[in-house]
C-alpha cells in the first residue's frame, strides 16, 4: 500500500553550499513545470558528513525515489550519498574554482565499480537536465508524467520548427 501523499517529496535536491542554490533553481523550476514534488538540503560531504550519510539513508524510507547532488571542488557529495543509498543520485558537477568545474566534473564521473552516480553537465544546464532526468525515471511508473514529459518534447519541437520556418522566410525574402 502506497501510504505516500500526493505533495511527499519524491525527488531531493541537495547542495553542498547554499552558494550553490542558484544552479540548483534551474532543477527546482523544471521539477515544479512537472508538478514532480521536492524537497531542498545543504548538506556537505566534507562539513556535515555524518549527516549526509544519515539523510542518505533515511531517504527512500522517506518516500524520496531520486537524490539530486551539486557540488563544486572535490564534488564529493554525490559519491557520498550513493555510497549510503541504493536510490539513483544524479550529479551536478559545479563551476567556482580555478579550474572552471573540470575538477568537479571528474570527481563526480570517476565513481568506483559498484557505487554509480549520474553524472551530467556542468552548472545550469546540468541542473536542467538532472531534474529532467529525475523526471524521465520517476514516468517509468507513472503515466500521467510521462504523458507531461512527452507533451514538453512535443512543445520542443513545435518551437524548433516554427523557428526554422521562420527562418527560411527570412532567407527567402528579398534583401531590401
Amino acid at each position: 500500500m502506497n501510504t505516500r501523499s500526493a505533495s511527499s517529496p519524491l525527488v531531493a535536491l541537495l547542495m553542498g553550499s547554499i552558494s550553490d542554490w542558484p544552479i540548483l533553481k534551474e532543477a527546482a523550476n523544471t521539477l515544479r513545470a512537472f508538478n514532480v514534488p521536492f524537497e531542498a538540503r545543504v548538506l556537505s560531504a566534507h562539513r556535515t558528513p555524518e549527516e549526509a550519510a544519515a539523510y542518505a539513508r533515511a531517504a527512500e524510507a522517506r518516500g524520496l525515489q531520486v537524490l539530486i547532488a551539486a557540488a563544486g571542488g572535490a564534488a564529493h557529495l554525490a559519491g557520498a550519498l550513493a555510497a549510503h543509498s541504493t536510490l539513483p543520485v544524479l550529479g551536478i558537477p559545479l563551476s567556482g574554482t580555478p579550474l572552471q568545474g573540470q575538477d568537479a566534473l571528474l570527481a563526480t564521473l570517476q565513481m568506483p565499480p559498484g557505487i554509480p552516480v549520474g553524472t551530467l553537465a556542468i552548472g545550469a544546464w546540468g541542473a536542467t537536465n538532472a531534474a529532467l532526468l529525475a523526471v524521465q525515471i520517476l514516468a517509468l511508473h507513472d503515466a500521467d508524467l510521462r504523458q507531461r514529459l512527452h507533451d514538453h518534447r512535443t512543445a520542443m519541437k513545435t518551437k524548433a520548427l516554427a523557428a526554422n520556418a521562420q527562418l527560411q522566410q527570412e532567407l527567402a525574402a528579398p534583401a531590401e
